[in-house]
């Protein structure tokens, strides 16, 4: 059985980053390359070095990525260093080989596109369990070195990436570089943290046996019941219910509460991804 999900999961990991170097080469080669768009990033580093020195872009990718994926092998683990390797290695190869024409020439449409292809090729890369881009390698090893946060370190990055694309080549590059940074960003976090979004519930109802048997019997998902007492008037103990729902379910986990207790006390949070548990385990409804 472990085998299997060992085997399974592996797959998984493998699909996942051929989508990415897919996606990515995708919005390099039909976005990017042709009118000499950069991003941030390693990938953006990369991008200004080749319209800078006319040095082809696939060389770049691996020789100014290796730095990163030592690191990432010291900071993080092998597994983690081989398969970005790999990643590396197929989005460099990808370059070189995967007929992809240009799609556009406006210059909108590009930044916006570039990015979003070049994000979701990152964002997918890292879901399975490796990076197309080390700039978040070397964000977390600063970062445990300094006050700095890993946000921080890459806005700064970023910052004199862009300054570098306004003063060597010139500003309308340096702000569509912006633009497709910032669409990228946004695809990335898309992926990673809400695509497979969850929410956790936290209920206090006096209906609480009700709550609990609707949320295991008809939702078919776990609970963990908390022993508590209210603290604004003297009262007395009471269950506190906590569940983890999809956020397909949320809606009809509150419509079911409303019904039992319109009273309740709801308190809800985002969960960007959780391990093992009820929810991995059924399917959605």
């Amino acid at each position: 059985m472990k085998e299997k999900l060992s085997l399974k999961n592996t797959l998984k990991s493998f699909f996942l980053m051929t989508l990415g170097v897919l996606s990515a080469t995708f919005g390099l080669k039909s976005f990017l390359m042709p009118e000499h768009f950069i991003d941030g990033g390693v990938t953006g580093i990369s991008l200004l070095v080749s319209t800078l020195t006319g040095w082809n872009l696939s060389y770049l990718i691996i020789v100014i990525n290796i730095p990163f994926i030592i690191l990432g092998y010291h900071q993080i683990g092998k597994l983690f260093a081989f398969k970005t390797t790999l990643a590396i290695a197929a989005l460099s190869i990808g370059l070189f080989i995967l007929p992809f024409e240009p799609i556009t020439h406006e210059k909108v449409l590009i930044a916006f596109f570039g990015g979003f292809f070049l994000g979701g090729g990152i964002g997918l890369a890292m879901r399975g369990g490796g990076v197309i881009d080390g700039t978040e390698v070397l964000a977390l090893y600063i970062s445990r070195n300094s006050r700095l946060t890993v946000g921080n370190i890459i806005f700064i990055l970023n910052v004199v990436i862009f300054l570098f694309a306004a003063y060597f080549i010139n500003i309308d590059t340096a702000l569509y570089a912006i633009l497709t940074y910032l669409s990228a960003t946004n695809t990335v976090d898309f992926i990673v943290n809400r695509l497979e979004a969850y929410t956790g519930v936290t209920i206090i109802s006096e209906e609480n046996e009700a709550i609990k048997d609707f949320i295991i019997t008809e939702m078919k998902r776990g609970v963990t019941i908390y022993k508590g007492k209210g603290g604004y008037q003297e009262q007395n103990d009471i269950d506190i219910i906590y569940t983890v729902v999809t956020k397909l379910e949320l809606g009809k986990l509150q419509d079911k509460i409303n019904e039992i207790d319109p009273g309740a006390f709801i308190v809800q949070q985002q969960i960007s991804d959780i391990r093992g548990g009820v929810v991995k385990r059924q399917a959605l409804h």
